[in-house]
């Protein structure tokens, strides 16, 4: 990538969250579908996995969190809404529904915000930058 610039943690965080690449922010980056990743972004070429053993814990830990704190924020404001006669089984259904369903929606963004939080803490060195644009030269997108 000519002259790479990394954008702010905010910025690559955000562009994580709509599933663009959190270093160029190419749309759709990693993705070909809602659950098929590629192992490189479409747009800029840097690969998905930054050469850590079990680099992909971090996106599951993302996902974890996240999901936990929906939950958690549910049985807040429902028992906050409900209070002083807390509705037990609407408030423990809904926190069942978002427990079973909310893992596989957030599934591809936790992945490139998990990337995203990856680059902020470890700048692409050289040789994965030269690796992306020998990537890109390759396929003709130099």
């Amino acid at each position: 990538m000519q002259d790479v610039v990394r954008p702010g943690l905010l910025r690559m965080l955000l562009r994580g969250a709509i599933r663009r690449c959190p270093l160029c922010g190419g749309k759709g980056a990693f993705f070909r579908g809602w659950y098929k990743r590629d192992d490189r972004c479409h747009t800029c070429g840097l690969l998905w996995e930054r050469k850590l053993e079990g680099f992909e814990m971090g996106s599951m830990t993302i996902n974890v969190i996240l999901t936990f704190g929906t939950m958690l924020a549910s049985m807040g404001i429902g028992v906050a809404l409900s209070y002083p006669d807390i509705a037990v089984v609407p408030i423990f259904a809904l926190v069942v529904v978002i427990a079973l369903v909310m893992p596989f929606v957030i599934f591809p963004m936790t992945y490139s915000i998990w990337l995203a939080v990856d680059l902020f803490m470890r700048a692409p060195e050289p040789d994965e930058l030269a690796d992306a644009a020998a990537h890109r030269y390759s396929r003709g997108n130099a």
